[in-house]
């Protein structure tokens, strides 16, 4: 059995995550871009505020069926985004 997700999975989880931006009804929100390969969500884009990028984040994390989130969101604060991302995926997701 194929162990990777099919394409269509990354592309009901960047829909579902859109509508979860969008549905928060945050300015910020709706200039973010958002990828998804293999379940693993990549956020990009500019905030104002370490807090709208963690919530940026969190939102995109409870939609289900998101092995992790690469969070390359620049704000205030925040570390620069051409960092090095080391995930650590739990495997049973």
């Amino acid at each position: 059995m194929d162990q990777w997700p099919m394409p269509n999975l990354d592309d009901a989880l960047r829909k579902a995550i859109l509508a979860a931006f969008e549905a928060e009804n945050r300015e910020p929100f709706m200039t973010l871009r958002v990828g998804v390969l293999n379940s693993v969500v990549h956020l990009a884009g500019k905030v104002d505020s370490l807090e709208e990028r963690a919530a940026a984040e969190e939102i995109a994390q409870l939609v289900p069926g998101v092995r992790g989130v690469v969070n390359r969101i620049e704000s205030p604060g925040a570390p620069s985004p051409a960092r090095t991302i080391n995930l650590n995926l739990d495997e049973e997701n």
